[in-house]
């Protein structure tokens, strides 16, 4: 039986590779469940199996349920591939002492709880408690600083051009005689003419992420990093409780370099591979 559902998943699962990239409007791609697997052997190879015997079969060819993960295929590889080779120069500079890179990028925070994963007792419900505060969030300037394997976060009720000034400002007062070169991403008031001419008084040089490349900005394990340990499961009961906490995650992670490092590892490679599932640049 595995023997015969074996050889049914392997060619359902080559047939939906070898399927064109693009859809028609209104078309779905099917998403396999096993539930699904289930019903398509039965209709297409009259084998009649449980899910279980379904989930044994694709583990044994290797497969395992897993949380799916987007790939931007707006993003030009073309782009991203001259972004490495100027962020290789970028980092051995900032290893060498010649400048301070920095990676700064925003996140909108909310006040209520994040349900996230947790522990929990088995067959029971896992409640989190939540005083329902709305659309309520503090926005979050995420910095990182690379030479230092430091991280600053700056609240402010809003994330705009101003702001980003604010930020710059502070930076620069913080780090008053190195070179800076700020790397985050082609939102809005970053490319803004009154933030681009204060960053060049402030002596900061501004380079671009590329555009749909979440993946080259490590800021963005510090957000899965805070939400993880100070909004899972927890219900701030006001932007200032919220704030008082963020500075107290700051503090804490801030003592660890080797950990922030770690978590926040910096990506300055191309994977070929992954590259040429892009078809839509």
């Amino acid at each position: 039986m595995l023997n015969n559902l074996s050889i049914a998943i392997t060619e359902s699962l080559d047939k939906a590779k070898q399927a064109p990239q693009t859809q028609e409007e209104g078309q779905l791609k099917l998403r396999w469940t096993t539930k699904r697997f289930v019903d398509w052997l039965k209709q297409k190879y009259d084998l009649q199996c449980s899910r279980e015997t379904c989930r044994v079969a694709l583990k044994q060819l290797g497969f395992s349920w897993k949380k799916a993960r987007k790939l931007l295929n707006k993003a030009n590889s073309k782009v991203r591939e001259a972004f490495v080779d100027k962020l290789q120069a970028l980092l051995q500079k900032a290893t060498l002492g010649e400048h301070l890179l920095i990676y700064m990028d925003e996140a909108h925070i909310h006040l209520d709880a994040d349900e996230g994963y947790g522990w929990s007792v088995k067959g029971e419900p896992f409640w989190v408690s939540s005083s329902s505060p709305g659309r309520a969030k503090v926005s979050f300037f995420g910095v990182y600083l690379y030479n230092k394997a430091q991280v600053r976060m700056y609240p402010y009720d809003t994330a705009n051009g101003i702001n980003t000034i604010a930020v710059l400002k502070k930076i620069r007062q913080e780090q008053p005689d190195i070179p800076i070169v700020m790397i985050w991403d082609g939102a809005s008031y970053h490319r803004s003419l009154i933030t681009l001419e204060a960053a060049k008084k402030l002596n900061i040089d501004i380079q671009k992420l590329p555009a749909y490349s979440p993946d080259f900005m490590p800021v963005e394990h510090l957000w899965q990093w805070l939400r993880e340990d100070v909004t899972y499961h927890t219900c701030h009961p006001s932007k200032e409780v919220l704030i008082q906490n963020v500075q107290f995650f700051e503090e804490n992670i801030n003592l660890q370099p080797h950990q922030v490092a770690n978590r926040l590892w910096v990506k300055n490679s191309i994977e070929p591979a992954l590259e040429k599932l892009r078809f839509s640049n």
